[in-house]
């Protein structure tokens, strides 16, 4: 079990932008998130479309996600 809980999109995003992520540019579904000390990173979700476990640990591995910070 990864600890993650399923969520929605719209949730982790602004837990992104919470974090200090900022977003760079959108094309449709498509955001192109920006942080200092990381790699530019595409959050590919609709907000309503919910993120499972497994996903959500793919996501944190690249950007440094916590389950606390959602």
């Amino acid at each position: 079990m990864s600890g993650w809980p399923s969520c929605k999109a719209k949730k982790v995003l602004k837990g992104l932008l919470r974090l200090g992520w900022q977003q760079k540019r959108c094309s449709g579904s498509h955001r192109i998130l920006s942080h200092q000390g990381f790699p530019d990173f595409v959050f590919a979700f609709h907000d309503g479309q919910e993120i499972g476990p497994k996903m959500l640990a793919r996501i944190a591995k690249h950007i440094g996600l916590r389950p606390t910070d959602l």
